[in-house]
């Protein structure tokens, strides 16, 4: 019996050989995330600075031009350097601050979920009650829509936009700080090398 586990230990130490598919996927999976984020936010900055400055009905963050600019940017540039494979744990610190920043502001207030799930965890008043509003939206459509039309491309659920989606993005890039870009197809690697080579 030893020696089996020992036989599997050893094939097991041997996926090691390819660690570096790991970060490279946490790096493409939030490339398109943040690229589109902060591409957004600049096609229309001056909605997102009056939106990130507005008491009202936007976040009242102060200074919100500095904040949009620092927001856009770093999303931008963060999706580039998270692709190339560049300054990784760097670029992962201001990352995870518009994270947090994102789920203070934003989402918390709406709790965990960031799609509705009645029958989910943590699920609170605001969700448990998007079940009878979604329930009536999938009435009516099927009433007086071509429902089947309109669901052939995914079914109908009610956004509840908690601090879920945030949160992942924080933990994935929390892992990405920790562990770095991964080795081989990241220029951090190469630069690495040829440090330690001189």
């Amino acid at each position: 019996m030893r020696n089996v586990l020992q036989t599997l230990q050893s094939l097991m130490d041997e996926t090691r050989r390819i660690d570096f598919i790991a970060p490279l996927l946490l790096r493409l999976y939030l490339v398109p995330i943040f690229w589109m984020a902060g591409t957004k936010k600049l096609a229309s900055f001056d909605s997102t600075v009056e939106w990130m400055g507005n008491s009202e009905w936007g976040l009242g963050l102060p200074f919100p031009l500095v904040m949009a600019f620092l927001a856009t940017w770093t999303e931008i540039l963060g999706a580039i350097f998270l692709l190339l494979g560049f300054a990784i744990r760097w670029i992962s610190v201001p990352l995870m601050i518009t994270m947090i920043v994102a789920m203070v502001t934003v989402h918390l207030k709406y709790g965990w979920q960031a799609i509705a799930d009645a029958g989910a965890p943590f699920a609170n008043e605001r969700v448990m009650e998007s079940t009878d509003k979604l329930a009536a939206a999938k009435s009516i459509l099927q009433e007086h829509g071509h429902y089947d039309w309109l669901t052939s491309s995914g079914s109908y659920v009610i956004l509840n936009n908690g601090i879920e989606f945030a949160a992942t993005y924080f933990i994935m890039l929390l892992a990405l700080f920790f562990i770095g870009a991964g080795r081989y197809l990241s220029i951090d690697h190469w630069v690495s090398k040829r440090l330690l080579a001189k």
